[in-house]
């Protein structure tokens, strides 16, 4: 508990002297940042935000120093969640290779290539996209058909993805392929790493009815891909797309627990009393109280659950697609409170 006390002192101090001023202001969209090679800061201050926060490793802050990370464990990485949410410090990084690939190259992957994007990933350096549902593989992803030859010192990949968020930005994609077309569905598919940039790689941004979309078509044309892209052994991508989807669905329930002063990871209580006032107006009527009180409980609660299963550890489960379900209707109660 001391070095833990004295580890949160340390934090302080170091958010105190880095932590820009605007970096402390409520957080627009058009100012989060995404990093990758073609990356945009609206906000010069969230470059040096992330500069500073990546030489730490603390944009992820349990991966391995060697490959750049915090190297924090888990009560050290709680206690600067709650330094970083202290002060209302914006994310440094949005990142699904943090979120998601980085964790599963550290278990899959081997040590060329986690020297290789492990450290990019963390610095923001290079952005990433998830290449897995398909126009007829989306709930039965194992059916998917986008298919990867064996080329001898590459693979040939052909097919198509859909929905995937920011691939028009990204500069790699994680993507599932099947290598084995004669192996039952889930035995022959394997998890390349491939380079946007690629000849033969192209997007097609998905029109929604609001004009805007995060969302694309990716296609592959005749795209060769080294076999060193390869995570894992070939035919054995389903077990890691499993892994993968377990960290996105931690993610996801998490995502609202912690975070600066709006956006998903807005405060109830400190929205109502700014909006609200702390004594009079709509904030004065018990039902309001008594909504927001069950709220936090509830939040409180699931927080600990969350805490609790990281703990146990575990190998990837239904529980991962219970706390995605229960992370989202918390966060939809969320924004109704807002409104209310």
């Amino acid at each position: 508990m001391e070095n833990l006390e004295l580890f949160k002192k340390e934090v302080r101090e170091w958010l105190e002297e880095n932590c820009p001023p605007s970096i402390r202001t409520p957080l627009v969209p058009e100012e989060e940042v995404w990093g990758g090679r073609n990356a945009e800061y609206v906000n010069p201050e969230s470059k040096l935000w992330l500069d500073r926060m990546g030489e730490k490793g603390w944009t992820a802050p349990q991966l391995p120093k060697e490959y750049g990370g915090g190297g924090l464990n888990r009560d050290e990485t709680k206690v600067l969640h709650q330094e970083l949410f202290r002060i209302k410090a914006r994310p440094a990084l949005n990142s699904f290779g943090i979120w998601m690939l980085a964790p599963c190259i550290i278990e899959f992957g081997n040590e060329e290539q986690k020297r290789e994007h492990l450290p990019k990933i963390i610095k923001g350096e290079i952005r990433w996209c998830q290449g897995y549902s398909e126009p007829g593989s989306g709930s039965d992803l194992a059916s998917l058909s986008t298919k990867a030859e064996d080329k001898g010192e590459n693979f040939l990949v052909n097919g198509q993805k859909v929905w995937t968020s920011y691939a028009d930005k990204a500069d790699w994609i994680f993507a599932l392929v099947r290598t084995g077309p004669k192996e039952p569905k889930h035995n022959g598919i394997s998890f390349l790493l491939i380079d946007m940039a690629t000849k033969g790689v192209s997007t097609k941004p998905i029109a929604l009815i609001s004009g805007k979309s995060p969302f694309c078509e990716t296609f592959f044309d005749n795209v060769e891909v080294p076999k060193k892209n390869l995570v894992g052994a070939e035919n054995s991508g389903w077990t890691i797309a499993k892994k993968l989807l377990q960290h996105e669905r931690n993610f996801i329930s998490n995502f609202g627990l912690t975070g600066g002063e709006t956006g998903s990871g807005a405060d109830v209580v400190n929205i109502a009393k700014k909006y609200l006032g702390e004594d009079n107006g709509k904030i004065a009527h018990p039902a309001h109280r008594d909504s927001i009180t069950e709220h936090k409980m509830k939040e409180h609660a699931f927080g600990l659950t969350l805490q609790r299963a990281g703990d146990e550890g575990g190998k990837a489960s239904a529980t991962s697609s219970m706390f995605k379900y229960y992370g989202t209707e918390h966060n939809k109660n969320r924004y109704e409170l807002m409104i209310a």
